[in-house]
Order: C-alpha cells, then sequence, then structure tokens
C-alpha cells in the first residue's frame, strides 16, 4: 500500500473514530512514519533478526526497522519475531534484541514466533524448546513476552 492511500484512510478513520493499526515490515522511511503515527493506534512491526547481515541477506536494513520502533514507540506497539533456524536463532542476538527493545520502551509488546516451512525455505520448523528459552531470555529485560505459533 503507498503511504498516501494509508494516511488518507486513516484521516478518515480517525473522523469517524475508528481505530487504525499498521502491520509493517518497519521499512518506513522516516519522514513517513513520523506523519503517520500521530493517526495509528497500534502498531506491529516484524524484526526478522538482530544483526544487520540477515538484513542484508533480505534485503532490508536492520537501522531503518530499529528507528521505525523506536518512533511507533509512541503508540501502542507490538513486535514480532519470527524465529528461523539457522538465521536468527541465536539466543545471544535475542538478548540483545530484547535489552535494545527494553531500552527504547520496556513495555513493548515481543511475540516470539514460531517458524514453519512454507514456499522456498524448508528447514524443519523451530523447535518448541527454543522458543521457550527464547521467551525467557527477552522476559529478562520486557514485561510483556509471548510466544507464538506452538
Amino acid at each position: 500500500m503507498s503511504y498516501e492511500f494509508i494516511y488518507d484512510t486513516f484521516v478518515l478513520c480517525k473522523k469517524h473514530d475508528l481505530k487504525t493499526v499498521i502491520v509493517s515490515n518497519g521499512m518506513i522511511e522516516e519522514k513517513y512514519i513520523k506523519e503517520l503515527s500521530p493517526l495509528v493506534d497500534a502498531w506491529n512491526i516484524d524484526l526478522k533478526g538482530f544483526r544487520e547481515d540477515i538484513y542484508k541477506k533480505l534485503s532490508g536494513d536492520l537501522e531503518t526497522v530499529k528507528k521505525s520502533i523506536q518512533i511507533a514507540s509512541s503508540s501502542h506497539l507490538e513486535v514480532t519475531s519470527l524465529i528461523v533456524p539457522g538465521i536468527n536463532d541465536s539466543l545471544k542476538d535475542m538478548e540483545e534484541e530484547a535489552k535494545w527493545l527494553a531500552s527504547t520502551d520496556p513495555n513493548i509488546v515481543l511475540h516470539i514466533t514460531r517458524y514453519f516451512p512454507e514456499y522456498h525455505y524448508h528447514e524443519s520448523p523451530t523447535s518448541i524448546e527454543l522458543i521457550d528459552q527464547m521467551v525467557e531470555v527477552a522476559k529478562k529485560y520486557l514485561k510483556n513476552v509471548y510466544r507464538g505459533n506452538c
């Protein structure tokens, strides 16, 4: 969806007292996320890993996503991290992610979600044990951590 469509639609939603939510990969230019933020009641931003090499592999930019999370944290914000075996399954990385999120706002909701094989990637599903370990690591820093797809 284009920024203009979202902006115009959300302005109309606010006029009619409707709630607005954006689910995003966080690759939003800072100018646009700042303009949208006053119109957004809740965000869900995917954080696909906490290392730049993960984002390079996915043709994204970790710093852009982090900036989006910081700006969106002025509203209700939930972050989703899909844990994919062999890509972003490091407990150390999860600890760094949770520490950073908590430094932004310890009330950010974090969903640590289990991967299942789909489309082009056919690794085995993420183990529930690993998801549970990651949840425990993240709970050391964040108040609201949940496991998903388990």
